[in-house]
């Protein structure tokens, strides 16, 4: 393994380790818009997703439940990247997320913090437990 590789696998680890360890927005949110609940019936993660929608932005985001480490770190990943975002956006995000996770991603997109879930690619299956929160995301947005 590469030093670049030691690094980014570093870099992915302490992410997830303090994201989960301190997630961000983790609370309900009682004048949420939107809500679903997520659950990966193969390891057990549950969680809501809150969404407060404004004209067509989301203006506060937050989840609770439980679930692995990258489960947690993802959801609080998440509503810290969406905070603030018109809901096309954040639905472009979502599938462009998915595709970070699973295909080809978009190389236009910058990902941010987000990024350091690829490494989730390296394991197959775990990438439901960094999707969960954002398939769940996706169905409140939907109301599905």
């Amino acid at each position: 393994m590469t030093g670049m590789q030691d690094s980014l696998r570093e870099l992915y680890q302490e992410v997830i380790f303090d994201h989960n360890r301190n997630p961000r927005n983790y609370r309900p949110l009682p004048a949420a818009s939107h809500h679903a609940d997520g659950h990966n019936p193969l390891c057990g993660d549950q969680l809501t997703v809150y969404l407060q929608v404004a004209d067509g932005v989301v203006r506060e985001a937050s989840f609770v439940g439980h679930g692995c480490a990258i489960s947690t770190a993802s959801a609080s990943l998440m509503t810290e990247a969406i905070k603030g975002k018109p809901v096309a956006e954040v639905e472009a995000l979502f599938h462009d997320f998915h595709a970070l996770l699973t295909d080809t991603p978009p190389p236009e997109r910058d990902f941010g913090k987000l990024a350091v879930l690829a490494g989730v690619r390296e394991f197959p299956v775990r990438v439901k437990c960094a999707t969960l929160a954002w398939h769940t995301l996706h169905n409140a947005i939907v109301g599905a």
